[in-house]
């Protein structure tokens, strides 16, 4: 009777036998994490894919919270591999402490997750809304301040644009990053007669609009399908709490 209270605190804590349900919700669970941390590694490429291609536009913004929010992404999706490692270790080993700890992160990421997105959404709409007076507002500073030269000469060379509308926003100081490339390093001469077959002539705004949606969808996407395997994770870590003796 004197080790009946430590054998139920082991009991309690590294779980005991279970039926054929419970196997069944043990090995979903498992599965579930799997494919959870698929979804955080894949968030975590796609917010470093984004950090190196895209940051190049970031200072025509005029803020770093497009920067930030990617940061954020990055961040999330090594917590979500992280935590899908701890269910998998939980549900494998049977042990009751660790799927309760498990199932309190998971709802605390998922809140935070559906808060971020609606923060995402509501950040992407803003910035688009904004992003051609910023982008107006940055061409004076063309060739006296070093950033928002190098911005705008990687943007107008990665996305093969000119101007925010067009080359006429340059007025008759149009950059050599509008000219056409033959190779690296070498460029049409445009300046002198500008059109469409030495100058790239459509404006930045609307494809730097479209990176934004493009990686709003991106991030989207992920992030719905990770929810969604969430909340199977919420429920079979529940289940599973529940089965083990």
């Amino acid at each position: 009777m004197e080790n009946s209270a430590p054998n139920e605190s082991v009991a309690m804590a590294m779980g005991g036998a279970m039926d054929s349900c419970g196997r069944c919700m043990k090995i979903s669970l498992v599965v579930i994490n799997l494919v959870t941390f698929l979804g955080g590694l894949i968030a975590v490429a796609i917010g470093l894919w984004i950090w190196v291609s895209r940051s190049f536009s970031s200072t025509l913004m005029s803020n770093n919270m497009y920067i930030a929010s990617v940061a954020v992404v990055i961040a999330m999706g090594a917590a979500i591999m992280l935590l899908s490692f701890l269910g998998c270790c939980g549900a494998a080993k049977e042990v009751k402490c660790m799927l309760l700890t498990y199932y309190i992160l998971v709802f605390i990421i998922f809140v935070a997750m559906l808060v971020g997105g609606i923060l995402l959404f509501v950040f992407r709409v803003k910035v688009v809304s904004t992003l051609d007076r910023e982008m107006q507002a940055s061409i004076p500073y063309y060739g006296t301040r070093r950033e928002y030269t190098q911005a705008w000469d990687d943007t107008q060379t990665n996305l093969q644009c000119c101007g925010v509308k067009s080359y006429k926003d340059w007025n008759d100081n149009v950059p050599e990053s509008c000219c056409k490339e033959v190779y690296p390093g070498k460029r049409l001469d445009c300046r002198s007669s500008p059109n469409p077959t030495t100058m790239h002539m459509d404006g930045c705004f609307h494809k730097t609009s479209e990176i934004l949606r493009e990686d709003a969808i991106y991030v989207g996407a992920v992030a719905i399908i990770v929810a969604l395997t969430m909340i199977l994770a919420l429920v079979f870590s529940c289940g599973l709490f529940v089965k083990i003796q």
